[in-house]
C-alpha cells in the first residue's frame, strides 16, 4: 500500500473576510473530492483570510500513479481556479 500526501499553500487575494474564504475553500474541497477521489482538508492558516493550507491524501498500490495524480490535482487548481494562486506545494509518497 502506498500513501501520497500533498500539501498546498494557497493565496486567495479575492477574499476580504473569513466568510469569503470559506465560500471559496468549501466548494474547492468538495470539487477536488469529486473529481479526483482524494481526501482533502484545510490543515493550517484557519484564521488568515487571504491564505489557506490544504492537505490532500490518496492511497494506491503504485507510487508513480499516486505522485502523478497529486501533481494533476495541483495543475488542475492552477488551471481552473484563476482567483487562487498556488504559492507552494509539496508531495510525499510513503
Amino acid at each position: 500500500m502506498v500513501v501520497g500526501l500533498c500539501t498546498l499553500e494557497l493565496s486567495i487575494p479575492v477574499t476580504h473576510s473569513l466568510k469569503d474564504k470559506r465560500g471559496v475553500i468549501k466548494p474547492l474541497v468538495a470539487r477536488m473530492r469529486k473529481e479526483f477521489n482524494v481526501s482533502v482538508a484545510e490543515v493550517d492558516e484557519h484564521d488568515v483570510w487571504q491564505a489557506a493550507r490544504l492537505g490532500v491524501a490518496m492511497v494506491s498500490n503504485d507510487p508513480g500513479h499516486v505522485h502523478g495524480q497529486l501533481e494533476h490535482v495541483v495543475r488542475w487548481i492552477e488551471r481552473t481556479q484563476p482567483h487562487l494562486f498556488v504559492s507552494n506545494w509539496d508531495i510525499e509518497v510513503l
